[in-house]
């Protein structure tokens, strides 16, 4: 049994219940018999803590580990019974959402818990016995709520990656707030994964090596047309046309950062070599405009049906002899199934995100075309991009709450801590991979890598 009560937790349970102390004991020892089913072969320690203030240690390191990383701390005695009696994950992430349970503590430790849930196969004695006694904690007070907490908002569901389901889907991600994209990604405002040259970089100068990798990955030169496609709120537009000398534009579906995109734009300056526009990609009139186009942390919003259109679209705007990077996440399984995952991911964060390996991936480039040139692989940065953007968000709180609610803040900071882990395990990778048109001559390609790096 892994329930420890404290002479004083006792004592408070006493007084919450009117000093019926044998009816409070029996629906603690209830919840303890109930967790310690639940987790007893959880290959970590799990600290809970009951709504009346009751608190236990349970796993298989219960009774040697000092301190536990985390603690579950349950303020819905009845909502995270339905929890417990489940085996999707996806309910375990709503009951933080909406405050039936916090965590305490190291939040990339309690998410273990997402795939021990989800692969636990009780008895059918066990579990029945198990919905008796957590049907029997009817009782069990509640904690004293610390402020309602909304449901955090549902997209609407993208069905066939239309420019419309995809601006909406756009607008829902991005026009959250610059202010508070600001509080995590900084003042460049550099999306996507940062490029760690040594372990001890800052974010900053991550962010800042990753936009100068890919110019020179591109070998961008003065006087060269660039497009970026999703160029976000213009990290990379600016810096090819500041460093590289280039002629640049950039599109976005997102309204805010098109309005923070043009303002920095024309702060820093650069308004007659850089320019942005709220478009589609599919919508780009023209052939062969451009020397070099890069694509970074946009082609997950394509849609994997749209994926021959947006390379087809690409291919046609590029030059014979230019050079495109499409930099973009992908996944370990083929196709974008219906999983917890995808469920999280489409409800929560990005409508319209879907993935695929990186194999499919190029295979598309390929009939549409393009030569594959280079490919990196960049899934350590990505994790550690987001184990610092988590750190920053959970230290600026409270003013995150300024711009967004608390149920966002919490879907946010959950989200990115599982992409952190999945990115870890390498469920999750991401990719820049540099190709060429099929059949334009290559003779002006390095015949080494030596020049992608300073």
């Amino acid at each position: 049994m892994g329930l420890f009560l404290k002479e004083n937790e006792i004592a408070q349970g006493m007084e919450i219940a009117g000093g019926n102390w044998q009816g409070r004991a029996r629906q603690i020892d209830r919840w303890a018999k109930a967790l310690d089913a639940l987790l007893a072969v959880f290959d970590g320690t799990v600290a809970v803590q009951l709504p009346d203030g009751s608190s236990g240690v349970f796993g298989r390191g219960a009774h040697t580990v000092a301190e536990p990383a985390f603690t579950l701390c349950v303020r819905n005695a009845a909502a995270v019974r339905t929890l417990l009696l489940g085996k999707d994950p996806l309910r375990f992430a709503e009951a933080y959402f909406r405050g039936d349970m916090d965590v305490d503590g190291d939040l990339f430790a309690a998410l273990s818990l997402k795939d021990y849930l989800h692969t636990l196969q009780l008895p059918l004695g066990r579990r029945l016995a198990l919905l008796l006694r957590l049907l029997a904690t009817q009782a069990m007070p509640q904690s004293p709520p610390s402020g309602v907490i909304p449901a955090p908002t549902h997209a609407s569901e993208v069905k066939h990656h239309t420019r419309e389901e995809n601006r909406e889907a756009i607008s829902f991600h991005y026009d959250l707030s610059n202010d508070f994209y600001r509080l995590w990604l900084g003042e460049s405002m550099v999306y996507s994964c940062a490029y760690f040259e040594a372990v001890d970089n800052t974010l900053e100068q991550a962010q800042f090596a990753k936009l100068d990798h890919i110019c020179r990955k591109l070998r961008l030169a003065s006087g060269e047309m660039f497009l970026d496609v999703g160029c976000g709120w213009g990290a990379l537009v600016m810096h090819a046309a500041q460093r590289y000398g280039v002629q640049a534009h950039g599109i976005t579906l997102s309204e805010r950062q098109f309005d923070l995109a043009r303002g920095r734009i024309q702060a820093a300056g650069l308004s007659e070599r850089v320019t942005v526009e709220l478009r589609d990609y599919r919508d780009m009139a023209g052939d062969a405009r451009f020397d070099k186009i890069a694509s970074v942390g946009m082609f997950e919003h394509v849609g994997l049906k749209n994926l021959p259109v947006y390379f087809d679209t690409v291919q046609r705007l590029l030059k014979p002899h230019g050079l495109f990077l499409n930099h973009g996440i992908t996944h370990e399984d083929e196709g974008w199934g219906e999983t917890i995952s995808s469920r999280f991911i489409n409800r929560y964060v990005f409508p319209d995100g879907e993935l695929d390996t990186v194999s499919n991936i190029q295979r598309v480039m390929e009939h549409a075309k393009f030569e594959i040139v280079d490919v990196e692989g960049l899934r350590p940065h990505y994790a550690r991009t987001l184990r610092h953007w988590v750190q920053r968000l959970e230290q600026q709180h409270t003013q995150a709450l300024e711009y967004v609610n608390e149920a966002t803040f919490r879907v946010w900071r959950l989200y990115m801590a599982a992409c952190a882990m999945e990115f870890e395990t390498g469920e999750l990778g991401v990719y820049q991979i540099l190709a060429t048109r099929r059949g334009g001559r290559n003779g002006s390609m390095p015949l080494t890598r030596r020049y992608m790096y300073p």
